[in-house]
């Protein structure tokens, strides 16, 4: 067995061609008995299948009875940047009972951890520039902070320069014939719904079932891009203001407190805090910055390699980004920008054209893909889940469950059966499904309503 590390950014010159069935060669992951790792050699660049190759990370849970076992779910990380290996050394993921009929299976994809991750360290002779650019010199420190951080990861990693979500889908199916399923079976969480979705694109009568958990949306243009996630950040956090109101637990004056923020606070605060259920974290945060006692705020990395590669930023000037800036104030006025913002400074720069450009969504699946969002969602929103769900048409079946967070399938008894009956016996939900929330589940019932 290959472990993870340095030995995954280990080049061959092994061919990897479409009829050669690539190989798992499984073993057992250290420090967790319970589940199997391997490298699966893959090509760095899919259009030349005969070149260099790299080291993909795969780790694999079995299930525990051969006689029960349906077969192989494989699960798509979010991020991007996001461990799939973590999740499923972690076994937290998904429930007992598709852990007891299924295979899961995950990967590191392409720039992440074990799979050819690069080593992006900053030019320490480069001044970092700030999460919100202020001005025209602001926006060419970040040009050229970026460019330099670029050429250093393209430096230590084979694949940062072929790690689009289409890579990855072409990876997901050598994955498939390497794990020998006639079929994909898969769920994908926030960014994973990308993959998920262009690869039932891509590959519509190789599809099992497909779940789409946080669904990401890929047919917008910058401007729409930026409106939307903001919106949905307002929404999250004016649902989170009407608990406070309802429950008392946030203490005081909340509002009082929040409008003595500035606006990065404003933006980032909810966005790191409002994913789960805990809301009097963030309200604790709120008065803590309120009182000049937070720590400097940063932001996890993105996966650039990956997401540059979806998304163009044809942002030419600070003009332009200060137009965008405005656009979701005005989508989100209290929580100022969200994420949509961070995201495009991380791709100023970036060579054009991209790789995988935004497109309309276009799937014929025999089962119709499902989409699992919750109401009130800061990274995800519903509006971008109802747009995927228009798009797919008869192809694609929303739940909508009706309370707050990002990642809900298993925050209830209700989504957490509706994924599971889907995933196993490839149950439907009718059209219109809801879940409801917590609070407004009194019987706590593991059925969807139609």
């Amino acid at each position: 067995m290959l472990l993870h590390g340095a030995v995954a950014l280990a080049l061959t010159l092994t061919p990897v061609t479409g009829s050669d069935r690539p190989v798992l060669d499984w073993g057992e992951c250290p420090d967790n008995a319970a589940v199997q790792c391997a490298d699966l050699r893959l090509p760095v660049d899919w259009s030349r299948s005969d070149g260099e190759t790299f080291a993909l990370a795969v780790a694999r849970r079995p299930a525990p009875d051969p006689a029960k076992r349906i077969g192989t779910l494989v699960f798509g990380p979010g991020g991007p940047g996001d461990s799939g290996v973590g999740k499923v050394l972690d076994g937290t993921r998904f429930s007992p009972e598709i852990l007891d009929r299924f295979d899961v299976v995950s990967f590191d994809p392409r720039t992440v951890e074990g799979s050819a991750a690069p080593v992006c360290e900053p030019d320490p002779d480069l001044p970092r520039p700030p999460i919100v650019l202020r001005d025209q010199a602001d926006f060419d420190t970040t040009v050229t902070w970026n460019r330099a951080l670029w050429t250093r990861c393209r430096a230590s990693s084979p694949v940062f320069d072929h790690a689009s979500t289409l890579d990855t889908v072409r990876d997901i199916e050598a994955l498939r014939r390497a794990l020998g399923e006639s079929s994909l079976t898969f769920h994908g969480s926030s960014y994973g719904t990308l993959l998920g979705q262009q690869y039932a694109e891509r590959h519509p009568h190789r599809v099992r079932a497909v779940v789409l958990e946080g669904v990401f949306d890929h047919g917008l243009d910058l401007r729409g891009f930026v409106r939307t996630q903001a919106a949905s950040l307002q929404d999250a956090f004016e649902e989170f203001l009407a608990w406070c109101d309802a429950t008392g637990q946030c203490g005081g004056d909340i509002r009082g407190e929040w409008a003595k923020l500035g606006d990065l606070e404003r933006s980032v605060l909810p966005l790191m805090t409002l994913n789960g259920p805990d809301r009097p974290r963030l309200a604790a945060l709120i008065r803590r910055y309120a009182a000049g006692q937070g720590p400097p705020i940063t932001l996890p990395p993105i996966a650039a390699g990956a997401f540059c590669a979806d998304f163009p930023a044809p942002v030419r000037d600070y003009r332009e980004y200060a137009s965008l800036l405005r656009e979701a104030a005005h989508a989100g006025p209290d929580v100022r920008y969200g994420a949509g913002v961070a995201a495009i400074s991380t791709c100023l720069g970036w060579p054009k054209p991209v790789t995988n450009p935004p497109h309309r969504l276009r799937v014929r699946t025999d089962i119709p893909l499902l989409l699992l969002n919750a109401r009130h969602d800061p990274r995800t929103g519903l509006n971008w889940a109802t747009r995927i769900a228009a798009e797919l048409g008869r192809h694609g079946r929303l739940v909508t469950y009706e309370g707050a967070g990002h990642g809900v399938y298993r925050d209830t008894p209700c989504t957490e059966a509706v994924v599971d009956r889907y995933l196993i016996d490839l149950a439907v939900p009718p059209p219109g499904a809801t879940c409801p929330a917590p609070s407004a589940a009194s019987a706590r019932s593991s059925s969807p309503s139609a």
